[in-house]
């Protein structure tokens, strides 16, 4: 398992907006080509993000679903990527009590050729892009708060 931690200058509820926006996957998600459709409710469980990963022309289509929704400081997804497999990706979003968030994300593959990759080179392999993701949902996020003061 992959686990990615980021301080963020604004409240659980502000990261939470982001991720709540379907349409924004595609802004934070490194990898994301581009969003197909977002199904409503997103981000009610059961609900899914089409999309595409990879450069033009060799994009692949798969979906993003979520599995469970604590408002606003947890969300779950399950993430097809195949010919790779799936993967489960857990954003918590945790206030630290001086307005800021700490915002971890864990990942790891549950199906597919990627759950023969040893947890270490999964690590090796997905924190890079989980550390600029979270770059990236920052500032999302916190361009939010700056908009809205």
């Amino acid at each position: 398992m992959s686990r990615t931690t980021r301080i963020m200058q604004c409240a659980p509820e502000d990261v939470f907006a982001v991720l709540a926006d379907g349409w924004d996957y595609g802004m934070w998600v490194v990898g994301a080509a581009r969003i197909r459709d977002v199904e409503p409710p997103w981000p009610a469980v059961g609900s899914r993000i089409h999309h595409s990963v990879g450069l033009w022309p060799l994009l692949i289509s798969d979906t993003t679903e979520v599995e469970e929704v604590e408002e606003p400081h947890r969300l779950q997804l399950k993430v097809r990527a195949w010919p790779t497999g799936e993967g489960r990706v857990t954003l918590t979003m945790t206030p630290t009590g001086d307005g800021r968030t700490e915002v971890v994300m864990e990942e790891k593959a549950v199906s597919g050729p990627a759950t023969l990759m040893p947890g270490p080179v999964q690590d090796a392999m997905l924190h890079p892009r989980n550390v600029e993701a979270l770059r990236r949902l920052a500032y999302l996020a916190e361009h939010r708060v700056r908009s809205a003061g």
